[in-house]
């Protein structure tokens, strides 16, 4: 019928309410998939890590807590005495030398004035034969030859000492400085002895610096195994 209205009643006074949506973001399939891959790597990396220090802190361990019965033949020096930081060493040229840079392997050590008598040069060759005797454990030992002056080695000294594959490292350093620390026993000189030097550059053995070859071979093959770990083939 014209005029009417067809509405529902009530219907042109209430405007419809619009419908409203909380929308959840879904986790990504591939983060869940991830997480306990990247766990299991952490794992793994800790794992490898463990490994990595067992040598080492077994080494320590055995050497400094258990501390291995037997005698050494040369002695033992209880505490060790750490490789001075400021050490002034130098080169044959002069260059300095960083004390650091003697860490990380076993140090076999003769201190000798570079007027080098017959005394001094059987010491430099004992020096290298103790280190040859090592066999394939003789990359983690250095020999090295401190002069505590300023003399000039003879041309033949140093030929024998810087040949070719079993060439020594030849340093500087004032006999002062040294003194504090690398100690002779009670009568003797710096000359009178061999030091040895672990890799973290602690002095712990004195030696005769005219020894048994043989029994100081032994303590230096107790030491490197002991010290399995420590350091690494050539510096």
């Amino acid at each position: 019928m014209s005029g009417s209205n067809t509405s529902a009643p009530g219907s042109a006074a209430s405007s419809p309410e619009p419908v409203s949506f909380t929308v959840h973001s879904q986790p990504d399939p591939r983060s869940l998939g991830r997480a306990p891959e990247q766990r299991a790597g952490r794992l793994k990396m800790l794992l490898v890590l463990a490994i990595c220090a067992a040598p080492v802190i077994a080494s320590y361990f055995t050497f400094y807590v258990i501390k291995p019965q037997g005698s050494a033949y040369g002695e033992l020096i209880t505490p060790t005495v750490d490789l001075p930081t400021d050490l002034p060493l130098t080169d044959l040229q002069g260059r300095p030398v960083p004390a650091q840079s003697l860490h990380g392997q076993w140090l076999l050590v003769a201190v000798r004035p570079a007027a080098c008598d017959a005394a001094c040069e059987r010491q430099l060759f004992v020096q290298r034969q103790l280190r040859e005797m090592l066999g394939k454990e003789r990359d983690r030992v250095d020999k090295i030859w401190l002069i505590p002056d300023n003399g000039t080695p003879r041309p033949e000294v140093l030929a024998a000492v810087l040949q070719k594959g079993v060439e020594a490292t030849v340093l500087r350093v004032p006999e002062a400085r040294l003194s504090a620390w690398l100690k002779p026993a009670a009568g003797r000189t710096l000359a009178d002895h061999f030091y040895v030097v672990d890799p973290l550059g602690r002095w712990m053995l004195r030696a005769p610096a005219d020894p048994d070859p043989k029994k100081l071979h032994g303590d230096l093959v107790k030491l490197l195994k002991a010290s399995a770990g420590w350091d690494n083939p050539g510096r």
